[in-house]
């Protein structure tokens, strides 16, 4: 089964109303003959109102970085999925290593975000990766299993069907340095072998996308491994030509 690849931009904390409304506008002028990837973007929540409305009439999605997994009620400074979805979003990131770090977020935590954005029928991104210390002992493989089995032990191998796993190298996020193509593909094929011991069928879907200093010059020798469906961006997707160049390199690779 053919996957359809996904690249998704992560905005992180930046932007403004104006950058919000400038960005989309020139994304929808660079994007308007992508029709073999799908696109999504994830601005600060702050900015949800501004994108949808820019965003009517596209085909770029929109997404959010973060959720709560309460839907209401007193649980102050949170965000709901019933509030993501008022607003038109649709590819919720979670388990992102800046919000494990900062915010202690626990490997059960996540799962339960996740949980809450299938109920919701919204898509998970779940993001998983290793530390520099972590890639260095060798326990890459033993981490990954540990973020994607948190999901399945608590909802069974099934709740990634529909469902996105964005690998993020943490030594590589923000910093410049990506991991090869080679080292790339041989993590994405171990994640998907995870998941195939538990179903094949739910592997073939699912979607895995690459995260860590992706960027125009890159992006191309990355899509072109098997296991890699596009991508997670974060600097260069705030570059609306630079972004363009990563989506349409996706849509050339696995076409």
């Amino acid at each position: 089964m053919a996957r359809r690849p996904l690249v998704m931009g992560n905005w992180k904390l930046n932007g403004s109303k104006a950058f919000t409304k400038e960005l989309i506008e020139n994304l929808k002028v660079e994007l308007a003959d992508v029709n073999g990837c799908d696109v999504a973007i994830a601005p600060p929540v702050m900015y949800l109102a501004e994108a949808e409305t820019v965003l009517t009439g596209s085909k770029i999605a929109l997404g959010a970085q973060n959720v709560d997994v309460n839907v209401q009620g007193a649980f102050t400074g949170d965000i709901s999925t019933e509030m993501l979805k008022d607003f038109g979003a649709k590819y919720i990131i979670i388990g992102h290593s800046e919000r494990r770090t900062y915010h202690k977020e626990s490997d059960e935590f996540i799962a339960k975000k996740f949980e809450a954005l299938k109920e919701a029928g919204l898509v998970p991104v779940l993001c998983i990766g290793e530390s520099e210390a972590e890639n260095e002992a060798g326990k890459t493989e033993e981490v990954c299993a540990r973020q994607i089995d948190a999901v399945i032990n608590a909802l069974g191998v099934e709740a990634f069907n529909g469902a996105v796993i964005a690998y993020e190298p943490i030594w590589a996020i923000g910093t410049g340095k990506s991991a090869t193509p080679a080292q790339a593909q041989a993590v994405h094929a171990f994640i998907r072998g995870h998941i195939a011991a538990k179903s094949q069928a739910v592997a073939d879907q699912v979607i895995i996308q690459y995260g860590g200093s992706v960027n125009d010059a890159n992006a191309a020798e990355l899509f072109t491994q098997p296991d890699i469906d596009g991508a997670l961006v974060g600097g260069a997707s705030l570059k609306a030509s630079a972004f363009a160049v990563i989506v349409k390199a996706a849509e050339a690779a696995k076409n």
